[in-house]
């Protein structure tokens, strides 16, 4: 009865707007002062597991990405993707999201791409006639890419929740994200391609001489995942020490190649960081202990007791949990949803034979998609405001996008393993 109304309380307080580490705080009080449970006993366990180096990566990730994100860093990007797709009806959408792509792999964070990449192709869209709230969605849509493509911030939290390799992890969702970056320009292109007042790129006078100036204008951030990514699975650093890099490589980059960096906006890059790591790793203590609890009172093996009662067909039950982890991105963000889905969902998803690494993949496909859904659909609300346009016009491209794109990525990454597994297999002999 107790876990039960620690169950209610939790989504309630969520539900309600109360942020995450306030949440699972409140619920301890709960446990402690009402419940009368011994919740000292797991603070200690919450202290440990986070006396962990593989951590030291989060906050240098979220620093690097901060300042590359007040670099000016987002136009290049957009630049070198609208002169090859510019020409295409809907190509330059498309360019929209292959830069959400990149940019989510260098920032890792969901909300910064949509920002940054929003604040510069959404009027780019507009003045080239672009229906506003489809533009919007596009971008929300494809803003959670940097969930799956490496580095991401919550590949490393998976693997140090589950004690599994941050490489195998990093490569499991790189075919998904391939998959999710073909279908949105795929339904992208087919929504737009009737869409006749609908302006195209004016193609430059000497499109080659073009294309190498804005190349080599790119060059310098498409350069930063290419040394963060070649030195983890070259064996030269480890993912701790390639996000200190990353750091130093940022600021000579924002400061002296895209000028978006002086020192007044570097100290606010350094703040936000601070304020962002500060929240992130008070959230780390809360959940690991809650969840820690929860573990100790064997919900997971209740839970896998009662979702096997309902049905004992592997299909159906990594359905049910598919919706479980989208309720979960619905409700909080990614960082904390990682953290309470993994220990308690890993133990039944592995009894139905599927790999700790595949179901990776099928996280971060989750709590992406969860992340745009509505009803709650935090992307959303944030793409509307970048956007200034309304949730409702971006509904129906939304869920246009979450059926065909989405689900169907969610689907084939679910279902058969060799899309998480192939890239670990061939790279890592895994």
């Amino acid at each position: 009865m107790t876990l039960f109304i620690v169950f209610i309380m939790l989504c309630v307080l969520l539900v309600a707007g109360l942020p995450v580490p306030f949440a699972f705080g409140a619920v301890l009080l709960y446990l402690g002062w009402v419940a009368e449970t011994d919740v000292a006993n797991f603070l200690s366990s919450g202290h440990w597991r986070m006396n962990n180096i593989v951590l030291l990566a989060i906050p240098l990730f979220i620093l690097s990405g901060s300042i590359m994100n007040r670099g000016k860093l987002a136009e290049p990007l957009v630049d070198i993707a609208a002169v090859f797709l510019g020409r295409i009806r809907g190509g330059l959408s498309a360019a929209a999201v292959l830069a959400s792509a990149v940019f989510g792999s260098i920032s890792g964070s969901a909300a910064a791409t949509l920002t940054c990449i929003g604040g510069v192709m959404l009027p780019r869209l507009e003045r080239h006639k672009y229906p506003k709230g489809f533009s919007a969605a596009l971008i929300a849509n494809a803003a959670p890419l940097g969930l799956l493509i490496p580095p991401s911030s919550i590949q490393i939290i998976y693997a140090w929740v589950t004690r599994q390799s941050v490489l195998k992890c990093f490569l499991a969702t790189v075919v998904p994200a391939i998959i999710l970056i073909t279908l949105l320009c795929l339904v992208n292109w087919i929504m737009m391609r009737k869409r006749q007042e609908i302006e195209l790129e004016e193609l430059p006078d000497d499109f080659f001489v073009e294309t190498g100036r804005r190349t080599f204008k790119a060059t310098p951030a498409l350069l930063m995942p290419l040394i963060i990514l070649g030195g983890i699975y070259g064996g030269i650093m480890t993912p701790t020490e390639a996000a200190a890099i990353g750091v130093f490589y940022a600021i000579p980059v924002g400061f002296w190649v895209y000028r978006g960096l002086n020192w007044e906006t570097f100290k606010e890059a350094v703040i936000e960081s601070g304020v962002t790591t500060g929240a992130v790793m008070v959230m780390f203590f809360m959940v690991m202990i809650v969840s820690r609890l929860l573990v100790f009172e064997d919900i997971p093996g209740i839970a896998q007791a009662f979702i096997f009662s309902i049905s004992e067909n592997p299909i159906v039950i990594l359905m049910m949990i598919n919706l479980v982890l989208v309720a979960i991105g619905m409700l909080m963000d990614d960082v904390s949803g990682v953290l309470l889905s993994a220990p308690l969902l890993l133990p039944i998803v592995q009894d139905l034979g599927v790999d700790p690494v595949q179901f990776a993949a099928i996280i971060g496909v989750n709590l992406g998609m969860g992340n745009i859904t509505p009803p709650t659909a935090p992307l959303l609300y944030l793409g509307a405001r970048v956007g200034e346009t309304s949730v409702q016009s971006m509904l129906k491209p939304t869920l246009i996008m979450i059926a065909f794109a989405w689900i169907p990525t969610l689907i084939l990454t679910t279902y058969i393993p060799s899309i998480a597994l192939a890239l670990p297999n061939y790279v890592l002999g895994y």
